[in-house]
């Protein structure tokens, strides 16, 4: 094998394959990058068995061929070359090295085997569709942050991807959940996604598709079937194993019957939330809120630094009540709203309350209380 390439454009498709390689791998051919060289293209190829991603650069080839390469060396040494260099690579029989040279630099590589490489025959995913760039950038964005990061309760670790019908309307919906907080996001119904199996996207794979979509503005094809999902870019192919189980009825968390309405202006209380909860400790971070007529005050008392307190002018007619939160959840949904307002419908202090954008119904979220 030998080919040519850009430096930059080799940098950004390492940046894209690299990420996937995990740090510590008991099998060697899992930290490589497999590198396929052929016909003035570059396919570079990683995997960690549950995730895979392809994705294709313009090179110059002077001898077709393909090895693999430990994956996080090679970017970190394409990284740290000039802006501008023309990086040359070259593979010879049987030596087991892949020689890297640009400019006065000259590495030595040693690689492994391209037969040795886990391939994934073609799969069948019988349901595919179209989602804008930014259409999948929101719906991530808005649900991730409530993905549960405890591995016992496995099936909370990704985003429900579905069909469901609001208000008569067919709509694509992610939701997510850590049993504390929830996220409920949505859109109208992709072409080609009637009818698609409900399906539980995995945390690393909802993290490696949302930093492809930053850098892209073209349409994403998705494809799926009960056990894998695909998501296809102008260059890139990611391919991911979906969470193996059932997704909890979240409908049965939102609750029906909130019958007391807060309004207030999102940033002025995500200010007041942040300063007031910088006495709270590590461990509870709680926030008491105390809603009165116009009125609502956060208070925080911690044994150890002190206590704190502010007001916040709001919209509320109902009576009288005091309800305690914790701060950084607050503050994470509180983050998601994009206009001005923030609405807060509750019942009592032992209730979940609903949280949403007042300009934008497509999001609903729901945070647990906690005892203060």
């Amino acid at each position: 094998m030998k080919l040519t390439i850009e430096r930059a454009a080799l940098q950004r498709s390492l940046a894209h394959v690299q990420s996937v390689v995990e740090r510590r791998n008991t099998i060697p051919i899992l930290s490589n990058v497999l590198l396929d060289a052929n016909e003035g293209r570059l396919s570079l190829t990683a995997t960690d068995m549950d995730l895979t991603i392809v994705e294709e650069v313009a090179c110059s080839v002077g001898k077709p061929g393909a090895t693999t390469a430990p994956a996080h060396t090679l970017y970190d040494i394409i990284r740290k070359l000039p802006e501008g260099a023309e990086v040359e690579l070259t593979t010879t029989g049987e030596s087991g090295q892949m020689t890297l040279r640009s400019g006065r630099s000259h590495f030595t590589l040693a690689t492994l085997p391209r037969e040795d490489f886990p391939t994934s025959g073609p799969s069948d995913l019988p349901r595919a569709f179209e989602l804008q760039a930014a259409e999948l950038k929101t719906l991530i964005e808005r649900s991730r942050f409530a993905i549960s990061t405890e591995e016992t309760r496995y099936y909370l670790n990704g985003i429900y991807l579905h069909a469901a019908e609001t208000e008569a309307v067919e709509v694509l919906r992610a939701v997510a959940t850590d049993g504390h907080r929830l996220a409920r996001v949505e859109m109208p119904l992709p072409s080609g996604a009637t009818g698609m199996p409900g399906v539980i996207v995995p945390r690393k794979t909802v993290g490696e598709v949302y930093k492809l979509i930053e850098e892209s503005d073209e349409p994403v094809k998705v494809s799926l079937s009960e056990t894998k999902i695909c998501f296809a870019f102008d260059a890139t192919v990611l391919t991911s194993k979906l969470i193996d189980g059932t997704f909890p009825d979240y409908e049965r968390v939102i609750p029906s019957n909130t019958d007391k309405t807060m309004e207030v202006d999102c940033r002025s209380f995500s200010q007041a939330v942040d300063r007031v909860s910088t006495i709270s400790t590590e461990k509870s971070r709680a926030v008491k809120l105390a809603l009165s007529d116009g009125t609502v005050t956060l208070s925080v008392t911690s044994p150890e630094n002190g206590s704190a307190e502010e007001d916040v002018a709001i919209s509320y007619g109902g009576p009288p009540l005091e309800i305690g939160f914790n701060s950084r959840y607050l503050l994470d949904i509180a983050g998601q709203i994009e206009g001005d307002g923030a609405v807060f419908q509750l019942s009592d202090a032992a209730s979940p309350t609903i949280v949403r954008d007042a300009a934008d119904s497509t999001a609903l979220y729901v945070l647990m209380p906690m005892r203060v």
